[in-house]
């Protein structure tokens, strides 16, 4: 009995060191198992990238104004299923000048899923974007940042770089505009890519023009995601 007992507490704790490496796996915002990912460029230059995760919704016109207002380019991971009922957001952060990137079809987690179930999530968000006339180049974000094996696998495959942030001010939620303004400014580096919510946070959105004088008094420059990039070859 005894020696049964140890075994299982052997197996145990195998089970769940094994558990646990796949939750620090899963949730990694700086390494996947195949294929490139980005959560900052390393670069001497002030350069930052504000991107903007979920919608469009009915908020895209109110946030388009806001940016043309303070003259920031910014990326737009946009989910293929509400890209498809607002297909007029879509085309007018086009018209914008701003970036768009996929960030799957349905914002479902990327854990646990088949190959197959990838590529579809993928791809018809792919096709919902290039509907809208966007031509560049599009980076994919997995919802929440998750991520195990198929999806990598599917991005390494295709040549797709994942692009997650180092600097998210508002995913725990209940932030108001002066804390994510303020953690933005503090954690902001030199090839930042900062994650917000502006599509269904109001006080995300209402951070926008704090975080944007406060980092141009900084020095920084804004740009798009892909620029940042290119910057990192």
């Amino acid at each position: 009995m005894r020696r049964w007992l140890i075994g299982a507490a052997v197996g145990l704790v195998v089970v769940l060191g094994v558990a646990g490496g796949l939750y620090v796996l899963m949730n990694s915002r700086t390494y996947q198992l195949a294929g490139r990912l980005v959560d900052r460029v390393e670069t001497d230059e002030k350069l930052v990238a504000l991107t903007f995760d979920d919608g469009p919704t009915e908020r895209t016109p109110e946030v388009l104004r806001m940016l043309a207002e303070l003259r920031v380019p910014a990326t737009f991971y946009l989910v293929g299923g509400d890209l498809a009922a607002h297909p007029e957001y879509g085309a007018a952060i086009v018209a914008a000048g701003h970036e768009i990137g996929n960030h799957t079809y349905t914002h479902r987690r990327m854990v646990l899923v088949s190959g197959d179930t990838v590529r579809e999530e993928i791809e018809r968000t792919d096709s919902e974007i290039r509907r809208t006339g966007y031509q560049g180049p599009i980076t994919f974000r997995p919802p929440y940042g998750k991520k195990l094996w198929a999806l990598p696998d599917y991005l390494s495959e295709h040549d797709r770089t994942t692009v997650t942030w180092d600097v998210e001010p508002d995913s725990a939620g209940g932030a108001g505009r002066d804390a994510i303004v303020g953690d933005t400014l503090d954690r902001t580096r030199p090839g930042s890519i900062v994650l917000l919510h502006v599509m269904h946070g109001t006080e995300s959105a209402a951070a926008v023009p704090g975080i944007v004088h406060g980092l141009r008094a900084q020095g920084y420059q804004f740009t798009t995601v892909s620029a940042l990039l290119a910057d990192d070859q």
